[in-house]
């Protein structure tokens, strides 16, 4: 809740009043968490690595800002998802994006077997620097949506259909053939989206190297999905953040939360860790 709703709730449930900037202090004593969660050590080695972005309003300057949260998200070796911290805004250069990888090398992390990432600049680069080793997936999920952004709603139902034909094929070479016949059918109409897919098409089919067990994690993204929806339901009655602390502490209070609830391995983590066990032989 805003501060504002701390203060009518306390003043409907017991009749007296405090001051917003009262609770606002009181709800500081959470900062010391957040930032001993922030450094707090991490796994040597994560499977898989998902790394987005979600906006908020924030107040800086007597302006009200859109700033974006960078999330990052790791899957262990033993199937367990865990937040691996938040860093705000920045300039989305390799510069910044090596600065967040070396954060969670400081941490702890000696290598990531894939990144699953949206085209955020720079961090591809900072991803070969870093852990010159890893695998960049980009979101399939992400491209097709950005994919269909640009089509009119009348198209849009057929232009999923046959970009299905490319994404869920069963071999690179059949992916391939779908995405002739996407081509050919669609590149008079909406050639951006044809240039889209080319130009990024060798970080898009990163998963044809894998087997379907390790696919079905790499390229879905119900987990950013369940975290973003549960940001979002938390941060709904704030349509603009005070300052960046204020924002920080509501999605820490919410990653704490989330996390209690991941007690369980992804989905059939048994028949991925025995497919991971043979193509990481060396680096596990």
């Amino acid at each position: 809740m805003s501060t504002r709703d701390i203060q009518e709730i306390l003043s409907d449930m017991y009749g007296f009043d405090i001051s917003p900037s009262l609770i606002s202090r009181i709800t500081d004593r959470i900062l010391p968490k957040l930032s001993e969660w922030q450094q707090r050590p991490l796994k040597e080695k994560y499977f898989l690595v998902w790394i987005d972005c979600i906006f908020y309003k924030v107040r800086e300057d007597g302006q009200v800002k859109n700033k974006a949260i960078y999330v990052v998200i790791g899957l262990d070796l033993e199937g367990y998802k865990e937040i691996l911290g938040f860093w705000v805004n920045g300039t989305e250069s390799s510069r910044f994006w090596l600065g967040v990888l070396n954060d969670l090398k400081s941490r702890g992390v000696k290598d990531v077997f894939i990144f699953s990432i949206d085209g955020l600049p720079g961090l591809d680069k900072a991803i070969e620097a870093a852990f010159p080793e890893a695998d960049i997936q980009r979101c399939i999920v992400h491209q097709i949506r950005n994919s269909l952004r640009y089509a009119s709603w009348k198209d849009r139902k057929d232009l999923a259909k046959d970009l299905k034909k490319v994404y869920g094929a069963l071999t690179l070479d059949a992916a391939k053939e779908g995405f002739e016949e996407f081509k050919s059918k669609w590149e008079d109409k909406y050639p951006h989206v044809v240039k889209s897919w080319q130009v990024n098409w060798e970080a898009l089919m990163t998963f044809f190297r894998y087997p379907v067990e390790i696919r079905q994690v790499m390229y879905t993204t119900n987990i950013i999905e369940s975290v973003n929806s549960k940001f979002r339901k938390v941060t709904a009655g704030r349509r603009v953040f005070p300052t960046d602390e204020s924002l920080l502490k509501c999605l820490y209070m919410a990653a704490v939360e989330l996390e209690r609830k991941w007690r369980r391995p992804v989905k059939d983590w048994a028949s991925v860790y025995t497919q991971i066990a043979i193509l990481f032989e060396d680096r596990l």
